[in-house]
């Protein structure tokens, strides 16, 4: 970037930061850095500027770089939840690009500050992010590379099996299970009585990881819809040339139309929060962007007129076609709020750590009109045979009837 862009960018973020304060915005204080396509890419595989190596996300770099070489695909920012919040602008943007996207970024940034969910986050998750990166790295150097990766691999596997209410100080401990317990990974990572401390401490580092990251998942089509908002107000009141209105509409379009066969959290949260504007007014919105999740924001907010001004309906493949299924307002907003229960994923419990006396495991699938996928059982089971150490047993429904998968260390049965 040239020294006379540098300074029209700074120019900007200073003209945008007072707009958003005049508006009511209440964001972390911002730190912008300018990075090439190498950087941004890296951080945006890896979720974050520092983490631990892992084959996978070396898999997603390779494959957002090949598709940003090749025209298909562009990351323009990245923004992470931390005080100060830090965000990552593509060196090969334009000035008008940049100026969207820290109007964008100051949405995001009020979003994380003031949203329910991201209470009780890390906000120095980078720092411990590099601490645990190092342990990690020490570990392979200690125990070998391929061991430790073999390793993360099972862990990762079942990273997302967390109970995300700890944050808001549910009391610990897992020796009653109850009803079950709905954090996996913290119960395996206490209780497995065949992992070593190291490998413990690796499950802690990846809870702690999932804990930082799931409010994001909680809150995909708000905190999208939210930055979306404020960067089509802000950057209106710009004084924008006849050219840069053109680009500006060009770059917004791509970022909130609508996409054909899947929901764009972009345009679906943004039309909503303009349907609630136009009803109730600017202030309701601030309100909602402090409590809901996007399961009470579709269930309270989604309604038949917006449904049918954005053309929702609910569909399946028959026979090598998609036919659609039904337009009703509430089966859209049962198979939206499905799709967004418990971050997308399946919601799995500890039953029982001594399932027929024998110290084995029994995880339960709490059914939610989809079944899992038997490709998932049978990649997942033996990561979490070798995190246990004994038979798992995962109970679910098939078919309508309960059906228990069973895996013994040496085939999957069920």
């Amino acid at each position: 970037m040239m020294d006379k862009e540098a300074e029209q960018l700074e120019q900007a973020v200073e003209c945008l930061t007072e707009m958003a304060l005049k508006y009511g915005l209440d964001f972390f204080p911002m730190r912008y850095q300018v990075c090439p396509s190498e950087v941004l890419y890296s951080i945006g595989a890896y979720g974050m500027p520092t983490r631990f190596s892992h084959w996978s996300f070396g898999k997603s770099y390779q494959r957002m770089k090949a598709e940003y070489d090749h025209g298909l695909s562009r990351i323009y920012e990245l923004v992470i939840n931390s005080d100060p919040c830090y965000a990552f602008l593509l060196d090969s943007n334009t000035l008008l690009q940049n100026k969207l996207i820290v109007a964008h970024v100051l949405g995001h940034s009020d979003f994380f500050k003031n949203n329910a969910m991201f209470e009780g986050t890390d906000r120095n998750m980078v720092d411990r992010m590099a601490i645990f990166a190092e342990r990690i790295e020490g570990f392979g150097q200690e125990y070998g590379a391929d061991e430790v990766e073999k390793f993360l691999d099972a862990g990762i596997a079942i990273q997302e099996h967390v109970d995300p209410f700890v944050r808001f100080g549910r009391p610990g401990g897992f020796r009653e299970i109850d009803g079950g317990v709905k954090d996996v990974i913290g119960y395996i990572a206490a209780e497995s009585r065949y992992l070593e401390e190291w490998q413990r401490e690796i499950l802690h580092m990846l809870r702690a990881e999932m804990l930082y990251f799931w409010p994001q998942l909680e809150t995909k089509i708000m905190n999208e819809g939210w930055a979306s908002y404020w960067h089509l107000k802000l950057v209106r009141e710009l004084d924008l040339s006849g050219s840069e209105i053109v680009e500006f509409a060009k770059m917004n379009a791509g970022v909130v139309q609508p996409s054909p066969g899947r929901i764009n959290p972009y345009y679906l949260g943004l039309m909503m929060l303009r349907h609630i504007e136009k009803k109730e007014g600017p202030e309701a919105l601030f309100e909602i962007r402090e409590t809901e999740s996007d399961v009470s924001f579709i269930r309270n907010y989604l309604t038949r007129e917006l449904t049918e001004e954005m053309d929702l309906f609910v569909y399946k493949l028959e026979d090598q076609r998609y036919k659609v299924t039904d337009k009703n307002v509430e089966e859209i907003k049962e198979n939206l709020i499905r799709s967004r229960t418990n971050g997308g994923f399946p919601y799995l419990t500890v039953k029982d750590d001594d399932l027929h006396g024998r110290g084995e495991l029994l995880l339960d699938n709490r059914y939610e009109g989809l079944e899992l996928d038997r490709k998932y059982v049978e990649r997942t089971l033996p990561l979490v045979h070798r995190l246990w150490g004994r038979t798992v047993n995962l109970r679910t429904i098939v078919d309508g009837k309960e059906k228990t998968y069973v895996y013994d260390g040496k085939e999957l049965t069920g």
